[in-house]
């Protein structure tokens, strides 16, 4: 089987996108500890990766990032609030280009064909999870290998999204439920840090929502009234 890397949060996107690629590829799991006000998700991102029997994982220690971020975006800086809606302070700043340019060394080094994220048709607020984006990075980043790939040293890799299928956050978690049933509610998808997700942040918003669009009835922890 095929090796593919995929950017693995601990999220519910990554973990159902990890569950839609599993039967096609052995799975290569990077997690990046950035900064994050949402802690818990890199744990979430261990034990998924045990529960689906990745080829490997891997936690990246960008803790850097945050102090480059600055005051930047609410997802690295505890003194900003979170908004209940998409906000354009919920975006860091390319962050996608850095986390898939380093997953993309792991692929190149793996011979593996293939780099994955978790971006899907709902996330078309943030420049860096639309296919065009994924489609020049893929060319950038192949570029950067070219002679590499030309020798034969080096395997050209893809960049792939649920996005770039067409997937939803909704169709991904139906792919999801359907693999793991109720430890889908383990992934961590609120953006603050805490024993229970928030159930008010923009995150927590979308995932109420596409679970109730998915007609899956949302076990998921939280610890607001709203979320409950």
């Amino acid at each position: 089987m095929e090796k593919a890397v995929l950017v693995f949060s601990g999220g519910a996107d990554s973990v159902c996108a990890a569950v839609h690629l599993g039967s096609r590829y052995d799975i290569y799991g990077i997690t990046f500890s950035y900064g994050q006000r949402a802690g818990p998700e890199v744990e979430s991102a261990r034990r998924f990766a045990r529960l689906l029997g990745f080829g490997g994982h891997t936690t990246a220690d960008m803790g850097f990032m945050k102090g480059l971020y600055s005051g930047t975006n609410v997802l690295t800086d505890p003194a900003r609030e979170v908004p209940g809606s998409f906000d354009y302070s919920i975006v860091a700043p390319v962050r996608n280009a850095v986390f898939l340019s380093v997953a993309a060394t792991w692929a190149y080094s793996l011979g593996a064909p293939l780099v994955a994220y978790g971006a899907h048709t709902g996330d078309q607020g943030y420049p860096d999870c639309r296919p065009p984006f994924s489609k020049m990075m893929q060319d950038a980043l192949n570029l950067g290998e070219a002679d590499g790939i030309t020798s034969g040293i080096r395997r050209r890799i893809s960049v792939w999204s649920p996005y770039s299928e067409g997937l939803s956050k909704s169709d991904l978690l139906r792919i999801g439920y359907g693999r793991l049933g109720s430890r889908i509610f383990e992934t961590w998808s609120c953006y603050l840090d805490g024993p229970a997700q928030c159930g008010a942040c923009e995150s927590c918003a979308n995932r109420q929502g596409s679970f109730a669009a998915a007609g899956i009835p949302d076990g998921t922890r939280y610890a607001s009234a709203k979320g409950a």
